[in-house]
């Protein structure tokens, strides 16, 4: 009676050890990795409707007029004209004062970046995608986000601006010299900086006491 009894629990126990033991995990294929450049199946699937739009493009810093040729060559090789309308580097002239000389310069408004007009399509998102110093369009994932009229005009105006900004290369606090008026050669320290009239004030001591001089940003210089 024993015997059976135990025989009877060694079933039972094995049926449990079934009940619980999981199917084997099926093997899970790893996902292939594509290590090649940017191809056109990366592309935004859906043409615009819209026309040609403005879209900011991003590449080396620094090399924003080598890629802008490189983009042009890239063009008119591939016959997209017709897509790729226009591409321009936003700068603006300013004036800096170095060593009491003025000179007017050439400065990029956003370093980094440049602006291609363009009609959106996986044609011409690969040309532009795929210029050598490009790294990508600025948006979500692989849709690139046109630039808004305003924005487009906003930026148009600042290239185009007839008086060239002053470029300040002096801060609070810092020591500056004056190079023009009649304090002119005085060494003095900035105490405040007034952007919207390119007014600085600067103090100087004259006659044993420091004095408030309020000049135009073209009138002093960092020491």
């Amino acid at each position: 009676m024993s015997d059976k009894n135990e025989m009877d629990d060694e079933r039972e126990l094995e049926n449990e050890m079934e009940l619980n033991e999981a199917p084997p995990a099926e093997p899970v294929e790893a996902e292939e990795v594509d290590s090649a450049p940017e191809t056109a199946a990366e592309a935004p699937a859906a043409h615009s409707e819209d026309g040609p739009q403005w879209y900011v493009v991003h590449c080396y810093s620094g090399q924003e007029n080598k890629v802008r040729h490189n983009l042009e060559q890239r063009i008119a090789s591939m016959g997209m004209k017709g897509h790729i309308l226009d591409v321009i580097v936003p700068t603006e002239e300013e004036i800096e004062v170095k060593e009491g000389k003025r000179r007017v310069i050439e400065r990029r408004v956003f370093p980094g970046y440049i602006l291609v007009q363009m009609i959106l399509s996986e044609d011409s998102w690969y040309v532009v995608r795929n210029t050598p110093g490009v790294t990508g369009f600025v948006g979500m994932g692989n849709t690139p986000t046109p630039l808004r009229p305003e924005e487009v005009g906003q930026i148009l105006r600042r290239m185009e601006a007839e008086a060239p900004k002053v470029k300040v290369t002096y801060k609070q606090g810092q020591k500056v010299r004056i190079i023009d008026g009649p304090f002119n050669d005085f060494i003095g320290t900035v105490s405040e900086i007034d952007m919207d009239r390119t007014k600085v004030r600067v103090m100087v001591s004259f006659f044993g006491r420091e004095t408030p001089v309020e000049l135009d940003f073209l009138q002093v210089e960092k020491v």
